[in-house]
């Protein structure tokens, strides 16, 4: 039998890996969470506003590995004149993952999920923008997801406020948001994308789930809530209470970032 002297040939017999890891390595994902964070704690967020110069407003967004830019263009004309609103403007939300952005790759064309973000981003929004004050015309708000580890929409719609605010687009409040997974009677806020997946546990069961919050925090009202799985009603009650303090840790630094982009734009003082 000819033999292909260009291959190298393999051992006969071969072992996985992580029989050769220390104990403690093998279980150190599950027992503990990336950067010593409490269940209870949010991640670092970094943000920043008016970086897309051809865009009205924009803003962009780092949540550990989890990259947004969103940019914003209006308030201009309605294209589709049979959904003009004479009394009120649109809000049209567009919410896109970047085809390297996952760890497998996308498509270019808008998926399911993109549309069910989209749909999500919209609702949770409107109620923050005063819509009334521009009739007949449409906002536009167009979010790239660079790099998804988790909390995608909670960060896309912190992302999407700060952009809008600074477009100088009316608003109620800034709207924030937070994400949880529940896992029986603990709950991790802010999950990255393992935690979120519950790769710690495949599937759902009882009293098992996701919740994503979008909170008004100077009205402390809630204008969006996103939840998937099997919860408890007390369960889900606590969930969307642990979010909005989640909420309100991130607004000090939102507003510090808004509060740098209206300085740059402000004109010099004059002599």
């Amino acid at each position: 039998m000819p033999v292909d002297t260009k291959r190298v040939r393999g051992p006969d017999e071969s072992q996985s890996p992580l029989v050769f890891l220390p104990p403690t390595a093998q279980t150190c994902e599950v027992l503990r969470r990336p950067g010593d964070r409490g269940k209870g704690d949010v991640r670092p967020l970094f943000a920043r506003c008016g970086l897309v110069s051809q865009a009205k407003g924009s803003a962009y967004i780092e949540a550990g590995n989890t990259k947004i830019m969103c940019s914003v263009y209006g308030p201009r004309e309605t294209e589709r004149k049979d959904d003009t609103d004479m009394k009120s403007g649109r809000l049209v939300c567009d919410v896109r993952l970047a085809p390297f952005s996952c760890q497998k790759r996308g498509a270019w064309i808008q998926g399911s999920e993109e549309r069910d973000l989209s749909l999500a981003l919209s609702e949770s929004m409107q109620p923050g923008v005063c819509l009334h004050r521009y009739p007949r015309s449409q906002i536009e708000v167009n979010v790239m997801v660079l790099e998804n580890d988790g909390g995608v929409l909670a960060h896309a719609v912190t992302c999407a406020s700060m952009a809008l605010a600074d477009a100088g687009i009316e608003m109620y409040d800034v709207v924030l948001g937070c994400a949880l997974r529940q896992d029986g009677d603990s709950c991790l806020v802010d999950p990255d994308f393992s935690e979120e997946r519950g790769s710690w546990q495949a599937g759902y069961g009882e009293n098992q789930g996701r919740v994503t919050v979008a909170l008004l925090p100077n009205f402390n009202q809630v204008s969006g809530l996103h939840a998937d799985g099997e919860m408890r009603e007390d369960t889900l009650t606590a969930a969307v209470r642990t979010c909005m303090d989640g909420c309100h840790k991130l607004y000090p630094v939102v507003q510090q970032a808004i509060l740098r982009a209206v300085k740059r734009k402000a004109p010099p003082p004059e002599k």
